[in-house]
């Protein structure tokens, strides 16, 4: 069984409310239809009736809830609640009333909020930003957690390296400034995500272009930084660096560079030293290896949302939610 087909399996058991904001796309109801007939999430799609129409005719959204940011008898419980979160940064009913209308990704964080929703899925057509933005606001960080990061599971066909070919990849989406302390923090999340998804224990491998002091250089100490901040902070989880990637990865490389490290050489989750080479990274393992990249994931906050790409297709879309869905589950335990 793929890891989607077990997501698809795992939403199933437990179903979750996913709310979709993002009407004036089809791919929106393309996957609709299909998240329903799977029947792995309770359906909210937040549109007026004329964006429902328009784009959605001709798909089935039998069983799907369908809110009306303009006519919905729960607004006014919605509006109360984002003056309550935001009313010390300025924030009226008045303009709580029109951000909700305008943007309906803050709606579907205030339906979350409100314990009407579990989750929410954006990114379609809106940036990553624009859907990080409302979730930081209105839901905000898990207990002890500075910040969010995006992952992505990859399963890569023919492979024996990671957990038989599936890994967790860190940070590959979220933060283009990091530091030793991002690192670590991503690190410690990345772990718990992948010992949640893919039931198996995390070996997580701090990546660098340095193993154990091979090299010198700023970005080399601030990986060696970022481990010894993330060992002392999840003691819980195996987690070793500084790594190259053959050295985190090739068993016969990792005895030879790192012969102490319990990680190195089985590394199944792999932090990146910054944005770049995870975003670069993922994209060449996706392309080159033909391994199905699911993500980005968004972890570190306190209710599951995630972001989509832009060029997403709609089973891209049914794929997102559910894995919010899983994510639910697991937040609720």
């Amino acid at each position: 069984m793929s890891f989607i087909e077990k997501m698809f399996e795992q939403a199933r058991s437990d179903k979750k409310t996913i709310v979709l904001p993002e009407p004036m796309d089809k791919r929106t109801f393309e996957a609709a239809e299909k998240i329903l007939k799977l029947d792995i999430a309770n359906l909210v799609i937040i549109g007026t009736p004329e964006e429902i129409e328009k784009n959605g005719a001709g798909f089935d959204l039998t069983g799907a809830k369908i809110v009306d940011p303009f006519n919905d008898p729960n607004k006014q419980k919605y509006i109360d609640k984002f003056v309550e979160l935001r009313g010390a940064k300025g924030v009226t009913p008045e303009s709580a009333k029109e951000t909700m209308e305008n943007d309906y990704m803050y709606y579907a964080c205030l339906m979350c909020k409100c314990g009407d929703a579990d989750g929410a899925v954006s990114g379609a057509c809106h940036s990553t930003g624009n859907t990080i933005r409302p979730a930081l606001q209105l839901l905000k960080t898990k207990p002890g957690i500075s910040g969010v990061s995006g992952f992505f599971v990859m399963e890569v066909p023919n492979c024996e390296l990671g957990e038989n070919g599936l890994f967790v990849f860190a940070d590959c989406a979220v933060n283009p400034d990091n530091d030793e302390d991002k690192m670590a923090e991503t690190a410690g999340l990345s772990a718990e995500s992948f010992e949640s998804f893919c039931g198996a224990k995390a070996k997580v491998a701090l990546l660098s272009f340095s193993t154990k002091g091979s090299a010198s250089h700023d970005r080399v100490t601030m990986v060696q930084n970022a481990t010894a901040k993330a060992k002392e902070r999840f003691p819980q989880y195996e987690i070793d660096g500084e790594l190259q990637l053959d050295a985190a990865l090739v068993a016969e490389v990792g005895e030879l560079k790192a012969p102490d490290s319990t990680v190195a050489g089985h590394a199944n989750t792999l932090v990146f030293p910054d944005l770049e080479s995870g975003n670069i990274g993922y994209k060449l393992v996706q392309r080159l290896a033909k391994a199905n990249a699911y993500g980005p994931i968004l972890q570190g906050l306190s209710m599951p949302v995630n972001d989509l790409s832009r060029g997403c297709y709609a089973d891209d879309i049914v794929g997102t939610v559910a894995i919010t869905a899983v994510q639910a589950q697991r937040a609720g335990k």
